[in-house]
């Protein structure tokens, strides 16, 4: 596995960990209390801060578990390359645009919601929802093109 699938992996297994959280808590929350304003601002700041710390600590320990293999690898004390060229760049641009579309169909399914009469909580939970499964998408999506070699 290179690095940047490494990086993509841990990435989305972040998201995947942050969005079940946010699925298990959201659901109980609803069955049990309703969605009360305090709670689920709570959960929502929660989630983001989750997602945000989860990404930098796993992308940090992942370079320096890739940097420390290396180093053990090669028996070398020089620090490792790790260049992206221009597969990674059009990999990551089609990742991108792929969450971008998903997260774009999730913010309207969430208008769609608001309009049909849900309350304002449920629309704006649907688009934090939305903006992690997009995440997950776009990393599934540049996981399969480091796999077909695009």
């Amino acid at each position: 596995m290179t690095y940047r699938e490494t990086n993509i992996s841990v990435s989305l297994a972040s998201s995947l960990l942050v969005m079940g959280y946010f699925l298990i808590n959201w659901t109980q929350m609803y069955q049990e209390q309703g969605l009360n304003s305090a709670t689920i601002f709570r959960l929502w700041a929660i989630v983001i801060v989750a997602t945000i710390v989860l990404n930098i600590l796993g992308n940090i320990l992942t370079s320096i578990v890739l940097s420390i293999a290396h180093a053990i690898k090669t028996q070398s004390d020089k620090e490792p390359r790790f260049v992206e060229d221009e597969r990674d760049k059009l990999i990551g641009l089609k990742g991108s645009k792929a969450a971008y579309i998903a997260f774009s169909i999730g913010v309207f399914l969430s208008m769609l919601a608001f309009v049909f009469g849900q309350p304002a909580l449920v629309m704006f939970s649907l688009i934090i929802f939305f903006s992690i499964a997009a995440e997950i998408v776009g990393d599934i999506l540049q996981l399969s093109f480091y796999r077909r070699g695009v």
